[in-house]
């Protein structure tokens, strides 16, 4: 497998490229290259030439952000039929376009959606307007309508990575993980949830629904973060976590994050009001509480501007969608 790296000189990519048939000799050499966001899971760059910029993106059998935890070097391929599906179904303009794939090396080349920013800036206190929610709403309605075939990869690895992290680790009472040191007086506030049978047993019965076979393409992973925005333009990047699954999951996780960043609980019946189309609403309800709960007491932290007693306020109102009639 060859790898990318920030390491290597313009120079040296600019060769890497031009085996690959990537780059023309016409286009004349790579000139800089940068990192392109967090990059959580993926080595992710950008670089760029007299003409354009480009995405360059390669999964590695780790996760990038925390790589003593093993992850499948597959997940690309995945994102790259996720893209074949979204774009052969719809002229598609909120998703990137894959310009390039080299299935041996893990790799995508994608187009640069330019002065963008994720959206994770809700988090600290910046809205994200309400013509926007309704966009992303409709543009995960979009995704659910995509017809798949057969043959649409399961994700199954990457899917018990993240099963783990969502439905089983935040509620383990010794999972290494010091919640002190996220927020002082967290480890204890969480203590109450670690040790709730019927809240566990509950995430048993969601992550099972989570790991089963579904009948809509979701993204599996629709929250600020895969957001992208430019003036009033929306995109949405990483379906890595794609898989033929259920609405709700996507719906709930959104309307979690909204949810977070506002501490305002009426964004589930906004989004799915503005779904228009028949949901599970329990279901719905059960994902976004586990979101909220997983985000704030589980190993996946969010840079969330909260105070311990708004984590408190917000973990009891999670606990409650969870497990409501």
């Amino acid at each position: 497998m060859d790898y990318i790296s920030l390491k290597q000189t313009p120079e040296e990519l600019t060769q890497w490229l031009l085996k690959k048939g990537w780059l023309s000799s016409k286009e004349g050499p790579v000139l800089a290259i940068d990192r392109a966001g967090e990059g959580n899971m993926n080595v992710v760059l950008r670089a760029k030439t007299a003409d354009r910029t480009f995405i360059l993106k390669q999964s590695r059998p780790y996760v990038e952000k925390y790589q003593q935890i093993p992850a499948p070097l597959e997940r690309v391929a995945v994102e790259h039929r996720f893209y074949q599906e979204i774009h052969g179904s719809a002229d598609q303009k909120n998703f990137p376009k894959v310009l390039a794939y080299d299935p041996q090396d893990y790799l995508l080349m994608m187009e640069d959606l330019g002065i963008c920013e994720d959206m994770s800036y809700c988090y600290k206190g910046r809205v994200i307007s309400e013509s926007q929610v309704m966009e992303l709403v409709q543009i995960a309605k979009l995704v659910h309508a995509t017809p798949v075939k057969g043959d649409f990869p399961k994700n199954l690895e990457l899917r018990k990575l993240n099963h783990s992290h969502i439905f089983e680790l935040p509620f383990m009472e010794d999972n290494g993980f010091s919640l002190d040191e996220v927020k002082q007086g967290l480890q204890a506030l969480s203590e109450p949830y670690k040790k709730d049978k019927y809240l566990k047993g509950k995430m048993q019965e969601l992550g099972e629904r989570y790991l089963g076979a579904g009948k809509v393409l979701v993204h599996g992973d629709y929250y600020p973060g895969s957001w992208m925005s430019y003036d009033d333009q929306v995109y949405v990047i990483d379906p890595e976590f794609c898989f033929v699954g259920f609405a709700e999951f996507d719906l709930g996780v959104m309307a979690a994050h909204l949810i977070m960043a506002t501490k305002e609980l009426g964004h589930i019946d906004a989004v799915i009001e503005n779904y228009g189309a028949q949901l599970e609403y329990k279901l719905t309800k059960q994902i976004a509480g586990t979101e909220i709960l997983r985000r704030l007491i589980g190993l996946a932290q969010l840079p969330l501007s909260l105070s311990l007693d708004e984590k408190a306020y917000l973990l009891k109102e999670a606990r409650n969608l969870v497990l409501a009639p």
